[in-house]
């Protein structure tokens, strides 16, 4: 389950989608945390919890 975490992190310009970024705001403001905080966690969670990419998957033989 996603947590969210308080920490200090560097800044960084990121483009995303005007829908992406209004949902991200209205969950920052309902968890009453930073828009940053709450994206930079999303990117980390999401890459701690993403499949594997095809070609480093090991194949039986």
């Amino acid at each position: 389950m996603f947590e969210i975490k308080r920490h200090s992190s560097s800044n960084r310009t990121v483009h995303m989608l005007d829908p992406l970024i209004e949902s991200l705001q209205r969950l920052a403001a309902e968890r009453d945390v930073s828009f940053n905080l709450l994206a930079v966690q999303w990117c980390e969670y999401a890459i701690e919890n993403m499949m594997p990419a095809p070609h480093t998957i090991k194949q039986t033989k």
